[in-house]
């Protein structure tokens, strides 16, 4: 009998990983009820435009665990996410909600949802396509305090983004 291979384990293990992860529409809004209901009543949490509390959402490498990014989500976010699989954010700067790579193509393909102690902010387990950073590094997290850059560009963001974004790029 043929053993089976790296390939289907892999892929048997993504399945399995997908199923823990997607919940129907009922059980999802129960599930973000009860994570969102608990960081209302902090006195002073961010919200977006409507008034609903945004959380923070730090998206990791599923195989390796290197921190990819940190941004925000508000319920509507999380629950797209959840919905479709791929990563949503809150732009606090744009005040509106974003889906990772909609504009560069780098998106991020959510593996696995886990949420802290406190239940005020939320892990995304990803799989990364390109680079994460705006800045065409694989993370945000490239630089060290004193200003080193530690890893290689990815990607070049003037052809991502354009003209426009690449001036706002440092």
């Amino acid at each position: 009998m043929r053993g089976e291979g790296e390939g289907e384990r892999e892929e048997k293990e993504e399945k399995k990983t997908q199923k823990t992860t997607m919940l129907d529409e009922k059980t999802l809004m129960e599930k973000l009820e009860s994570i969102v209901g608990g960081v209302e009543s902090v006195e002073g949490v961010e919200t977006d435009d409507k008034g609903e509390v945004l959380m923070h959402a730090i998206a990791q490498d599923y195989k390796t665990g290197e921190v990819l990014m940190l941004a925000h989500m508000n319920k509507e976010a999380l629950r797209l996410t959840l919905q479709t699989g791929k990563a949503h954010y809150w732009s606090r700067s744009r005040r509106k909600i974003w889906r990772k790579g909609e504009t560069s193509g780098n998106e991020q393909i959510v593996k696995d949802i886990l949420i802290d102690c406190d239940g005020d902010a939320i892990l995304l387990k990803v799989e990364q396509k390109g680079g994460a950073c705006h800045t065409g590094y694989r993370s945000c997290f490239y630089r060290r305090l004193n200003g080193e850059i530690v890893s290689e560009k990815v990607f070049d963001p003037a052809e991502k983004y354009g003209k426009q974004r690449k001036e706002s790029v440092k």
